[in-house]
């Protein structure tokens, strides 16, 4: 019987997943999650994380212990198995992370919020850094694609490699083309343009182009009183 509510993450789904193929201990569960490549989609780094959600779902009646063991090699050993309202509930949450794009808050959007704090060379040499990881990410999804078409496993297996590759490509893209712009020169700013906006300025702000300038326009020129006749002839 579920005694607390408990809440869907990519770990839990996981583990729920996996008790769906058999009963398994914690090693054990961990030892799957890096066989079958789901480390790329969750993180199972720190061994507490797993443990902590394994007891979130104990406390929820969604697993419930099948039997300890203990021999000479290992301590002992809980082996779980997945419950009736394990199951249901691993389906209810594998359909709304399918179909409901959720709010997430990665690192990357945050930095590129509070770019103003670098210099623009700062920026390019660390972008030109990113672009290099991504490039090192993109050709191990790329081998691991190849791997899988080689052992003939069936796409559903590998979608989330799919997606992964799919994604990494595009934000490497990206990432190339800003870092570009702004070796060309075609992405710049100017601080006094920025604190002009911030203190309530136009909504475009005063312009960098002096071609621009109000100033230069022979209508707004106070000595030339024919700019405003109203018996000039256009």
């Amino acid at each position: 019987m579920a005694t607390t509510t408990v809440r869907s993450s990519p770990l839990a789904l996981t583990v729920l997943a996996l008790l769906h193929y058999k009963p398994l201990h914690p090693y054990g569960v961990q030892r799957l999650i890096r066989q079958w490549g789901k480390d790329q989609v969750v993180n199972v780094s720190q061994r507490a994380g797993l443990y902590r959600t394994i007891e979130r779902l104990l406390a929820g009646g969604l697993i419930a212990v099948r039997e300890t063991g203990r021999d000479q090699l290992y301590p002992e050993r809980t082996v779980y198995e997945v419950t009736d309202a394990g199951r249901e509930t691993a389906r209810a949450w594998l359909l709304e992370m399918l179909d409901t794009p959720k709010q997430e808050f990665p690192e990357f959007p945050a930095a590129l919020s509070h770019l103003l704090l670098l210099e623009p060379a700062e920026i390019e040499d660390a972008l030109a850094r990113r672009a290099s990881a991504l490039t090192a990410t993109l050709a191990g999804l790329e081998a691991g694609q190849e791997a899988a078409e080689q052992r003939q496993l069936p796409r559903i297996t590998a979608l989330e490699s799919e997606y992964l590759r799919a994604v990494t490509a595009a934000e490497l893209a990206w990432v190339e083309a800003v870092a570009e712009d702004l070796r060309e020169g075609r992405l710049t700013w100017s601080n006094e343009r920025l604190l002009a906006f911030a203190e309530g300025g136009s909504e475009d702000g005063p312009s960098d182009d002096p071609s621009d300038d109000p100033s230069d326009d022979p209508a707004n020129d106070p000595s030339d009183g024919s700019a405003n006749d109203p018996n000039r002839s256009g």
